[in-house]
C-alpha cells in the first residue's frame, strides 16, 4: 500500500513525510465511524499524528480511514485529503477519493483508475535497467521478467499450480530461446519457488534468491515481455506501465473485482492469458500515477502540490 502513496506523491514531485497506522486494539477491528478518538488511535505502535497538519494528505488501507478523516477536520479546510482505495465510507467525507474501476465507486469528488497506482515510471525503468544489466546480460534475448505472486484471499497458489506455471514457462522458454528474470514475492512461499525452479532447469533463467538489492523495477526496464501471476491488482498494473507485453497466469481461485479488473485489461489491448506461448504486441503504458496527480493540482489550484505530503499506510 505504502507504494501506492509514494508513488502519487512522487508523481506530483514532492518528497512525503510518512506516518504509518498501527491502531491498537479495539480500533483496529472496528469500521471507521466507531472510532471515538482517531487521531490518538496508533498508539505507540504507530506514528504519531500531531500539527502542523500538512497541506496535500495521501492516505491508503482501510485504517487510515478515520485518522485522514479526523486530520481533514482538526485542519479546518488547510489540508486536501486525498484517499487511496474504497474508504467503505461516504467519499465526501475527504476532497478526493482515488479508487480502481473495478471498485464501482462514483462521485463528483471520486477518481476512477484502470489497476492501482504504482512508482513504475520511465525515469525510474531506465535508471533501474542501468543498474542491473550487467547482471542480466549474460541471458539470451528476449527477456522475460516473470512476476510470481501467490496465495491470498481470492487466489491459491498450490504445488500443482506452480508446476504449471514452470512448465509453461520452460516451454516458452525453449520456443522463443529466451531468458527468464525470475523474481518470487513473500506470498509465493519457498515450496512453490523451488517447484518453478525445478521446472526450469536446463533453461536461461536467473531466479532472485531475495539477497541483495531488489531487481524488480530492472527487470520490469530490461524486459522485452513480462509473464506475472493474476493475484495481485497492484503487480499486474506496474508491469502494465512499461508498455511490454504483459502475460498474466491465472491462479486458481475467483473474485468478481479481480475478474472486472482483468476483463478491462485485456480489452484495452494490455494483457493476454499465459498459456505457454509468448506474444509480441504494443500498447501505451498505462500511467494513471500522473493522471491522478494531475487532477490533484488541478483541484488545488496550483502547478504543484505545496508543503509536506503525509503518506500514510497500514
Amino acid at each position: 500500500m505504502d507504494s501506492q502513496c509514494l508513488g502519487l506523491a512522487e508523481a506530483l514531485g514532492l518528497a512525503p513525510e510518512i506516518r504509518h497506522i498501527r491502531p491498537r486494539a479495539p480500533w483496529r477491528w472496528l469500521p471507521p465511524r466507531l472510532w471515538l478518538s482517531p487521531l490518538s488511535a496508533p498508539g505507540s505502535a504507530g506514528d504519531a499524528l500531531v500539527p502542523p497538519w500538512p497541506d496535500l494528505l495521501i492516505a491508503t488501507g482501510r485504517q487510515t480511514v478515520a485518522p485522514a478523516i479526523a486530520i481533514r477536520r482538526a485542519a479546518r479546510g488547510a489540508t486536501f485529503a486525498v484517499q487511496i482505495q474504497n474508504p467503505a465510507v461516504n467519499p465526501a467525507r475527504f476532497d478526493l477519493v482515488v479508487a480502481p474501476a473495478h471498485d464501482r465507486l462514483s462521485g463528483p469528488n471520486v477518481i476512477s483508475t484502470l489497476g492501482a497506482l504504482h512508482r513504475v515510471t520511465p525515469a525510474r525503468l531506465a535508471a533501474e535497467a542501468a543498474r542491473f544489466r550487467d547482471r542480466y546480460a549474460a541471458l539470451p534475448r528476449p527477456r522475460v521478467a516473470v512476476l510470481l505472486g501467490g496465495s491470498n484471499r481470492q487466489y491459491r497458489l498450490t504445488a500443482d499450480g506452480a508446476a504449471r506455471l514452470g512448465g509453461a514457462l520452460a516451454q516458452a522458454a525453449r520456443a522463443a530461446g529466451a531468458g527468464l528474470m525470475v523474481t518470487p514475492s513473500r506470498r509465493t512461499g519457498a515450496k512453490n519457488t523451488a517447484i518453478v525452479a525445478e521446472k526450469l532447469a536446463g533453461t536461461a533463467a536467473d531466479i532472485w534468491d531475495g539477497s541483495g538489492d531488489n531487481p524488480y523495477f530492472g527487470m520490469l526496464g530490461l524486459a522485452d515481455a513480462i509473464v506475472a501471476t493474476g493475484d495481485s491488482v497492484n503487480m499486474v498494473t506496474e508491469a502494465c506501465a512499461t508498455g511490454k507485453p504483459v502475460h498474466v497466469f491465472a491462479l486458481d481461485g475467483t473474485s468478481a473485482k479481480f475478474d472486472r479488473f482483468h476483463a478491462a485489461m485485456r480489452e484495452a489491448g494490455m494483457t493476454r492469458p499465459f498459456t505457454g506461448r509468448l506474444e509480441d504486441w504494443a500498447y501505451a503504458p498505462l500511467q494513471e500515477t500522473a493522471r491522478v496527480a494531475a487532477e490533484i493540482r488541478r483541484r488545488m489550484g496550483h502547478s504543484a502540490a505545496s508543503g509536506p505530503v503525509s503518506g500514510q499506510g497500514n
